[in-house]
């Protein structure tokens, strides 16, 4: 499915057999309506998320055909028992009347190791099916709608790996028994965090030293940085321009937004103040985009210096070259998708529009531990961001993420899996 499926998976492959991830929608031998059926799910989602931005019409649509199945609904007052919605009742009638995902556990059965998953169609797949090993699913958002449970949750086998408390709670509420609950934290990407959180505090230290040059933060909370990094990090000789990164998700929905922010960065950008690199995922059409648009705005003297686009051929290169970028960067400006856990490599996020409820919930946890900033006007964003710098606001967010967030979820699931296994075993 998307990004925040393949990109948590991408960070569990180590545990995988033979370090292979399966594509539920594409793997060899698929039956030609079980591919159909996920094609058509991934392009009207895709489709409607761009559709999202056409004023009054885009969010009716949305609401109709995709919100209705990820809605979160407000979690106070508490309620018990929520039941199972008209969309996911349509998941276990395509599971009956289409035999949707039979064949994919027929061959995963050959082998029934502990089949761990970042969809929840997949999990309810493997038990309508009679999947023989564990069950794992792997939550990828801060919180979760009624559609993550399956129809009778207090009969299920499947073992939630939940990246919040909020997860856990939610899940509770829908009624799985908390015996299946884990709280693991998100799965990041291990080599980013190094032996120690040594590679991850590194980065923290340099992005300090940019992102609060005139010691507001620092100043006054020494001992936090002290605590957590070993050291104050240093103020800098020479100043060094700060790294704005902005990233389009999966569906390349906010790509326009792209250029609004380069508009608006060009004084910093003259000035040296600020890098800016567009990343576009696979997205090779966006990435044309705006290259075309740097040319027309005539920034191409700039282009591989001060400003850089970043494209990739298939998923993987895209999640590595992210993820060597985001260790140079300073401040990731996204919508608050599963990059929202991001912020625990100390990356504060400024925060486009959400899409979607579980993003709009994102953004509620994000503003909640203090890692991330709504954006403010794109057009006079050279304004906002410099004096978000100035203030150490940004250096704030940065230390808040670091210290709130959990980092070790890859590492804690692999120990799930493993129990798993061995209790599987006996």
């Amino acid at each position: 499915m998307g990004y925040g499926h393949q990109r948590a998976a991408f960070a569990l492959r180590r545990f995988a057999f033979k370090n292979r991830i399966v594509n539920a929608d594409s793997y060899p031998g698929i039956p030609s309506m079980d591919k159909l059926l996920w094609k058509e799910i991934r392009a009207l989602y895709e489709i409607i998320s761009r559709f999202k931005k056409v004023p009054v019409i885009g969010d009716l649509v949305f609401a109709l055909f995709i919100d209705q199945f990820q809605e979160i609904k407000e979690f106070y007052p508490k309620t018990q028992g929520i039941a199972p919605t008209m969309q996911l009742r349509q998941i276990y009638r395509l599971l009956r009347e289409r035999d949707w995902g039979k064949h994919l556990i027929f061959v995963l059965n050959k082998n029934p190791i502990p089949l761990v998953t970042t969809f929840s169609v997949v999990a309810f797949m493997a038990e309508h099916w009679g999947y023989k090993g564990p069950i794992l699913l792997v939550e990828t958002d801060s919180d979760v709608a009624r559609s993550w449970a399956p129809l009778q949750p207090a009969k299920s086998k499947i073992i939630y790996c939940a990246p919040t408390e909020r997860v856990v709670e939610r899940l509770k509420s829908y009624g799985v028994l908390p015996s299946k609950i884990f709280l693991t934290g998100f799965p990041l990407p291990e080599r980013m965090l190094g032996k120690g959180w040594a590679t991850a505090k590194k980065n923290l230290a340099l992005r300090l030293s940019r992102l609060d040059p005139a010691r507001a933060y620092l100043s006054k909370y020494a001992d936090v940085a002290k605590r957590y990094l070993g050291a104050v990090p240093p103020l800098l000789k020479k100043p060094a321009p700060c790294r704005l990164t902005f990233a389009v998700g999966g569906a390349g929905a906010h790509k326009e937004l792209g250029m609004d922010i380069l508009q608006g960065l060009v004084p910093l950008l003259e000035r040296k103040e600020f890098e800016f690199t567009l990343v576009a995922g696979i997205r090779k059409e966006v990435a044309e985009y705006w290259k075309r648009k740097v040319e027309e705005q005539g920034l191409k003297k700039l282009l591989g210096k001060s400003i850089r686009i970043m494209c990739a051929i298939t998923k993987e290169k895209a999640f590595e070259q992210l993820e060597d970028t985001l260790e140079k960067t300073d401040v990731l400006w996204t919508k608050p998708s599963e990059l929202s856990f991001y912020a625990a490599f100390g990356i504060p996020i400024v925060m486009a529009s959400p899409i979607g409820s579980q993003e709009v919930q994102n953004r509620k946890w994000l503003l909640y531990v203090g890692a991330g900033i709504d954006q403010l006007s794109p057009r006079i964003c050279h304004q906002w961001l410099q004096d978000l710098v100035k203030k150490g606001i940004f250096a704030e967010a940065a230390m808040q993420g670091f210290v709130e967030i959990e980092k070790e979820g890859a590492k804690n699931i692999g120990k799930l899996i493993e129990k798993a296994r061995n209790n599987h075993k006996t």
